[in-house]
């Protein structure tokens, strides 16, 4: 898929559910309303705060004018073209990725000779983690359920063991986790990470763009 390939807007109170999933996953504030888009503290030791919006905004190009120390990321639901037009000089852009939903699933399968699977639910976050015979983290991922979304976060799988299915193992056990089937189900992913999920039945809802203050 080209990064240029137009694709449907992402409404507002969809990105909103996404980011407050990923709020509660994460331990950090939830999101605001902000300058047109929504502003998400952060804090940590490389990054300050967030804004992230689901479509060009003029209040975007205001604000990239502003920002005039590090630690602020700009995000945009489009491509890493259009956020770039709206932004002046001194913003670096990242690599590419992609907000997704989870529409079908394909039937289980075992898991792979070797591992072991571990759940934990607290509140409404779920942390699933596959470790192998030696008691190494061989994958990982979260989630956290609201009324308005089941968002997946941060599903990683070490670089030794990965084309085990131990990805899809780690989704099927935190969607296993959720209480509210109706509610959509979110992600955003790399590229590499859109393969996976695209092949798991889900589909792209817009790209995703982000850029920070480099001076």
């Amino acid at each position: 898929m080209s990064e240029e390939q137009g694709l449907g807007d992402v409404p507002p109170a969809l990105l909103r559910a996404w980011l407050t999933g990923r709020s509660l996953a994460r331990r950090v504030p939830p999101p605001v309303a902000d300058r047109g888009g929504f502003r998400v503290d952060t804090r940590s030791d490389a990054e300050v705060c967030r804004w992230v919006y689901a479509a060009p905004h003029s209040e975007l190009s205001a604000l990239a004018r502003e920002i005039d120390a590090p630690g602020r990321l700009i995000k945009l639901c489009g491509t890493n073209a259009t956020l770039r037009a709206l932004l002046p000089q001194g913003w670096r852009l990242h690599d590419p990725a992609f907000f997704m939903a989870g529409e079908r699933w394909p039937a289980p399968r075992p898991l792979a000779a070797g591992y072991r699977c571990e759940t934990s639910v607290e509140g409404p976050v779920a942390h699933v983690t596959i470790r192998s015979e030696d008691g190494a983290v061989a994958a990982t991922g979260f989630a956290a359920e609201t009324s308005d979304a089941f968002v997946f976060d941060r599903i990683v799988t070490a670089p030794e063991h990965r084309r085990r299915g131990l990805g899809r193992t780690v989704m099927a056990a935190l969607r296993a986790t959720r209480t509210r089937p109706a509610a959509p189900e979110l992600l955003v992913a790399t590229e590499q990470g859109r393969q996976l999920y695209q092949h798991l039945g889900w589909r792209v809802l817009s790209p995703y763009a982000t850029a920070e203050f480099a001076g």
